[in-house]
């Protein structure tokens, strides 16, 4: 740094800090740190504003017209009333000086969503629903279908096509769906997203009177709804699911037929290869006990092919999670 020193009344300092390979800005610093040791104060610019001058920026700035707009919408106002105080780079400084650096515009403040975590260990405990559409047979067209899965067994506990969304008929089709599957008061969570069917007013008064806990994804996050966005991708990445829809009629018939097969023959993935009905219905033990018994059977015919020994009996399906807590061993399982 003294070398720097020596140097700069002759050359300045840029060609003194290019001789010796040092960056300006670490001379800079240097030189100021040693400034502030010694207790030197900077002296102000000459081109600095006065304290009066200041003191009308800060009035501008937060007079009541110009209070919620930003620095250079102030500074265009003012240019185009034809007056300049100062540069919108100044006007920062001074804001910064005063502690008003800060968002000035007046903007919606949007409340803080909590991260749903819910855990559903047996059926009928967690319950989640969703609404798709579904193409009809002209352009522009489709029609609404809504469904109800349990998260515990993936068992579609009820499922309507209608020609629109409406929250009328969500409330009719979950209130037939709770008196089918005998849900007593305070023992269920029904969890969607944001939609305006699922945030109405007419839902939430009739989960209240039913006596269910409501809960509700974060706005945009498609992961806090896990479920029925995967047993969406279920449905429309079937064979034989339609580019379009004939009619509404045609519609319900497919959807009639899928159920059927998804609730009583899909062996999903995400509950040890079991059907959404055995799981739902408190067959479990019973499938467990059928395959244990098959694969000691085939021990005992060819125990050499187990190279591993005795074959494991097969395993329960675990509980089911949306967003498990982060100090959790449990992860949540998605699978389609």
């Amino acid at each position: 740094m003294k070398a720097v020193d020596d140097a700069r009344g002759r050359i300045g300092v840029r060609d003194a800090c290019a001789a010796l390979g040092l960056p300006r800005a670490t001379w800079y610093r240097t030189r100021a740190r040693a400034a502030r040791a010694a207790g030197v104060l900077r002296a102000p610019s000459p081109r600095a504003l006065g304290g009066d001058e200041r003191k009308l920026v800060i009035e501008q700035l937060n007079c009541p017209r110009f209070a919620d707009l930003a620095v250079p919408q102030v500074h265009a106002t003012l240019l185009d009333e034809g007056t300049y105080l100062c540069s919108p780079r100044t006007m920062y400084r001074i804001l910064e000086a005063c502690g008003e650096v800060r968002e000035r515009r007046a903007q919606l403040r949007h409340p803080s969503y909590a991260r749903p975590e819910l855990l559903a260990s047996m059926p009928n405990q967690v319950w989640s629903w969703d609404i798709t559409k579904l193409k009809g047979p002209a352009r522009w067209t489709c029609f609404q279908l809504y469904v109800i899965l349990d998260i515990y067994s993936r068992y579609a506990v009820g499922w309507m096509v209608a020609e629109g969304e409406s929250s009328a008929l969500a409330s009719m089709l979950i209130r037939q769906t709770l008196i089918k599957q005998n849900v007593d008061q305070g023992q269920l969570t029904l969890h969607a997203d944001r939609g305006p069917s699922m945030t109405s007013k007419e839902i939430a008064l009739l989960l209240d009177d039913l006596g269910v806990t409501r809960t509700h994804s974060r706005p945009r996050v498609s992961n806090d709804n896990p479920y029925s966005e995967a047993h969406f991708k279920t449905l429309k990445y079937r064979p034989e699911f339609p580019e379009r829809f004939g009619s509404i009629e045609d519609a319900r018939a497919f959807c009639r037929v899928f159920f059927t097969w998804y609730n009583r023959h899909h062996r999903h993935s995400g509950r040890e290869m079991m059907t959404p009905h055995d799981v739902h219905f408190g067959h479990v033990d019973e499938v467990i006990a059928r395959r244990s018994a098959v694969l000691s059977s085939a021990h005992q015919r060819h125990p050499e092919r187990f190279v591993l020994g005795r074959p494991a009996p097969p395993r329960r399906p675990g509980p089911a999670w949306i967003n498990p807590p982060k100090n959790t061993p449990l992860l949540a399982e998605v699978a389609h």
